[in-house]
């Protein structure tokens, strides 16, 4: 077994699905694997010239490769069907592919009304947080315990025994490092671990591991409800010309310059072996490069000048690209 990780360096919407529909198209894997969150994520993925959305389901369906989700996530059973049926009329064909594991826990209505009380932190209102919650306290429902029939449109399953039949897995994550329980900026976090760790907890030996591929943009968003950038005209710009709405609540995301002291944090923690830093383009058509070292904003207008200085924190043997919008790197 060889497993590649996708993982978010900053507060989610990076253009991880990009990268993962790019990897699936020119790399031979056998299992993609979501190893954290839920219906609270979103990628947005440009497939055959159509706009494809996926919240719970891996990127694998688009390519007819099994798609786990594994137990580092918890799963709204209703919303994955409805997301089933959303992918078989887009002509995406999901039967046989899609994968649950046993140990998920499951988003009830309870969770969700619970959610929907939160003004503090800016949830998505999925219900998320209180599913964890339930997991932790240990009051909570794992799919396994509600003897779901043949009838259902994926399939529950032991994890191990699908990476013990794969050869090459792609680890697809959701959110991102500054979300992250532990590392991200507390508590306006997201109740899951986003880091490359994460893939270890749903049973993928570490030394299994192979690629880190880290996800990053050329500015930063964020979507909730601590202060967060929009302090410059340009920040308004690159919102409009990014077109930075959530995927799963359309909500406007707030801009700020890319903090490249936070970047190399998250490098360091996850491990990452090769760098993406998408939408290069948006910062091209506005003329403005900003970044934050030291807590100080530096501004530029030379596109080479910005991207050596992004160069000059990351360590010579990682590999560095530069992707513009939307499509594959």
């Amino acid at each position: 077994m060889k497993c590649d990780i996708i993982v978010d360096l900053q507060s989610g919407d990076t253009g991880k699905g990009k990268v993962t529909h790019s990897l699936l198209k020119s790399n031979n894997y056998d299992l993609v694997l979501r190893y954290n969150g839920g219906s609270n994520a979103g990628h947005t993925i440009y497939h055959k010239g159509k706009k494809i959305i996926t919240h719970q389901i891996p990127a694998g369906v688009l390519y007819g490769i099994p798609s786990l989700i594994g137990l580092g996530c918890v799963v709204n059973l209703e919303k994955l069907e409805q997301e089933i049926d959303y992918l078989n009329n887009e002509g995406i064909v999901t039967k046989n592919l899609i994968f649950v594991d046993k140990r998920c826990h499951v988003v009830t209505d309870k969770h969700l009304e619970e959610d929907k009380k939160d003004s503090t932190i800016g949830t998505t209102k999925q219900g998320i947080g209180p599913t964890y919650k339930s997991k932790y306290g240990r009051t909570g429902t794992r799919v396994e315990s509600l003897n779901l029939d043949s009838s259902n449109k994926f399939s529950i399953v032991d994890s191990l025994v699908l990476f013990d039949n794969s050869s090459n897995i792609l680890a697809e994550g959701a959110q991102g490092f500054a979300l992250d329980i532990d590392w991200g900026d507390y508590p306006y976090v997201t109740s899951s671990h986003c880091t490359s760790g994460s893939v270890c907890l749903n049973g993928i030996p570490p030394k299994k591991i192979d690629k880190i591929y880290g996800i990053a943009k050329a500015y930063e968003t964020y979507v909730g409800e601590k202060s967060f950038g929009m302090t410059h005209s340009a920040h308004f710009k690159i919102q409009e010309l990014g077109q930075e709405y959530g995927a799963t609540t359309g909500r406007p995301r707030k801009v700020n310059w890319i903090n490249l002291d936070q970047l190399k944090v998250a490098m360091k923690v996850n491990g990452v072996t090769d760098i993406i830093i998408n939408k290069i383009d948006i910062l091209d058509q506005i003329g403005i490069y900003g970044y934050i070292v030291d807590g100080k904003e530096f501004l530029l207008s030379d596109r080479k000048e910005f991207c050596n200085v992004i160069a000059e924190v990351i360590d010579k043997d990682i590999g560095l690209v530069f992707s513009s919008t939307p499509y594959d790197i």
